[in-house]
């Protein structure tokens, strides 16, 4: 092996054994006790408030069941086929892939490139960016899995699988993506997204949830859903963001509980000293 040969290796395993250090360290920090409860805001909530939650699924999905979905659905159909194109784009934006892809790779890239070289301030900044994009990621992927697994179990049909709108085919625990139609997956992962990235970045609020909406509305739109598992991924979207932040919350990590008991994002680092940090990381 000549001596370059070597020093590459060498720097190699240095690499890897600082980021399995950085990663013990973040799992570490995820791991940190909660806090005691000091009100209705945080992780686990309440039995009360987990029925009123199951109220606020149920009884809105009833009444568009009842009203609605078969309705839209039609009308659905009768759209020009541009609305329809430009919502068949539209649609794909609202796989998960397009936020858990991303993030994972940074945070790989964060736990490779981050060294004690970076310095104190170069390390908090490098752990409270980790930790918010931990929490994204968390908010977004855990009730998605959670929409995958139920709506297999459920077993709705799609609108028109059984020959017409038919809001009340069911064949639940079948396992076809046929009769995975109630949640919705992609409402899940847009209004998760749209809390979570709201709630780390308030100033991009405004456009994750007309993102959100836009996801919601190409579900019917391209007639892959029914409104009311539109509805009901959006809801199921939002409770499991919020539950997720709430677990963060107890355990102060980029969120904490103030003094009226509501679950406020901590102050991060800010754009300019993140691309200082950056430079420094990733320069040659």
């Amino acid at each position: 092996m000549s001596l370059s040969g070597g020093l590459n290796m060498d720097g190699s395993r240095a690499m890897l054994r600082q980021a399995k250090a950085n990663l013990d360290g973040w799992i570490a920090i995820l791991r940190r006790t909660p806090r005691p409860r000091s009100g209705p805001g945080l992780w686990p909530w309440p039995a009360g408030v987990v029925v009123v939650a199951s109220a606020a699924i149920i009884v809105p999905v009833a009444v568009v069941t009842v009203t609605a979905d078969a309705w839209a659905i039609g009308a659905a159909r009768t759209l020009p086929e541009a609305v329809h194109s430009l919502f068949r784009v539209i649609t794909e934006f609202g796989k998960s892939g397009w936020f858990l892809w991303p993030i994972g790779i940074v945070l790989i890239a964060l736990g490779l490139a981050a060294t004690p070289a970076s310095g104190r301030i170069g390390t908090a900044v490098v752990a409270a960016l980790a930790v918010r994009l931990t929490f994204v990621f968390a908010a977004i992927a855990l009730p998605g899995l959670f929409t995958a697994i139920i709506k297999r179990l459920i077993g709705r049909a799609r609108p028109f699988v059984g020959g017409a709108a038919d809001p009340y085919l069911y064949d639940p625990f079948v396992w076809k993506a046929a009769y995975a139609s109630l949640p919705s997956g992609h409402a899940t992962t847009a209004f998760a997204a749209a809390v979570a990235i709201g709630a780390v970045w308030p100033q991009a609020r405004l456009y994750v949830w007309i993102y959100a909406l836009l996801i919601a509305v190409s579900r019917v739109v391209v007639i892959a859903h029914h409104p009311s598992d539109v509805l009901t991924g959006a809801v199921v979207g939002v409770i499991g963001a919020v539950m997720v932040r709430n677990w963060f919350a107890a355990r102060r990590l980029a969120f904490a509980v103030a003094g009226d008991d509501r679950v406020r994002a901590m102050p991060g680092p800010s754009w300019r000293r993140l691309k200082r940090v950056a430079v420094r990381l990733f320069r040659p």
